[in-house]
């Protein structure tokens, strides 16, 4: 873990090099898929009965600057990821960390989810770094019906390969909270993981296409000025203390799944 779950602080060069070194690392990972250029692998944690995941894909005809800008806009999101109900930037911190809002669809019988995350970015270059953790934020508190999970650690590194191919390493460290039981979300794990991956790339494809007919200019993630006067300035009285134990039973879902609940073709 970088930084620690309901803390803000802004990330420092060495938070940014301890994730590079659990992308790169895969020492006590275990293999679970490994076909068509993209390679997944899960791996227990002494924070979450559920298992980190890291997947890794190589995309021929995608530049890592296309990539880092798809991943990064919040507009485009909107168009190709049909699991988010809603996403949007709640303050910022500085040109490199705001706190943001996520809420997801989960497949049924799950209920939704949705995350409040302190989300750290730095372009080096031919390697480029996105990734998050959990905080409270007293503007987004929890809603009725949803179930706020909790992301220990979440982010994308990617790199250069060439002009038109690049490399890019998910890693996920996360706990859905609700009482579901562990192995409903390493299967949903397992199976989602490459189809992740697959949605991002076809969105990287028809990313330029788009972003020219949509506010070209408009990339805060590249020049900071546009997010620093847009943007609420971060407040620290605004950060709540987060309750890791805190009871979700009363939307309990878990005592109803079943292994045939998840099929394949649904999610």
């Amino acid at each position: 873990m970088t930084m620690p779950v309901g803390t803000v602080k802004i990330a420092e060069d060495s938070d940014f090099k301890r994730f590079k070194e659990v992308c790169d690392n895969n020492d006590g990972w275990k293999l679970e898929v490994d076909k068509q250029k993209t390679m997944v692998w899960t791996k227990a944690n002494d924070l979450s009965d559920f298992n980190m995941v890291k997947i890794r894909s190589t995309f021929a005809d995608v530049p890592a600057s296309v990539m880092y800008d798809v991943i990064h806009d919040p507009q485009y999101r909107k168009t190709w990821d049909h699991s988010m109900l809603e996403g949007f930037e709640i303050c910022v911190i500085n040109p490199n960390n705001d706190i943001g809002y996520y809420a997801i669809k989960c497949p049924t019988p799950l209920k939704n989810r949705d995350f409040v995350t302190q989300r750290a970015w730095l372009d080096m270059g031919d390697e480029k770094i996105i990734f998050n953790h959990s905080v409270n934020h007293a503007k987004r508190p929890v809603k009725k019906g949803m179930i706020r999970g909790i992301s220990f650690l979440t982010g994308y590194l990617i790199r250069h390969v060439d002009d038109t191919t690049c490399q890019l390493t998910y890693v996920a460290q996360s706990d859905p909270r609700g009482n579901l039981p562990a192995w409903a979300i390493n299967k949903l794990t397992r199976i989602l993981a490459p189809k992740v991956t697959n949605r991002i790339y076809k969105a990287a494809q028809k990313y330029p296409t788009w972003k020219a007919k949509n506010n070209p200019a408009y990339k805060p993630w590249l020049y900071p000025e546009q997010m620093m006067t847009e943007l609420p300035r971060y407040d620290p009285a605004d950060i709540q203390q987060m309750d890791m134990m805190a009871s979700c039973d009363s939307l309990d879902e878990g005592s109803e799944l079943q292994e045939g609940d998840f099929k394949d073709d649904d999610l």
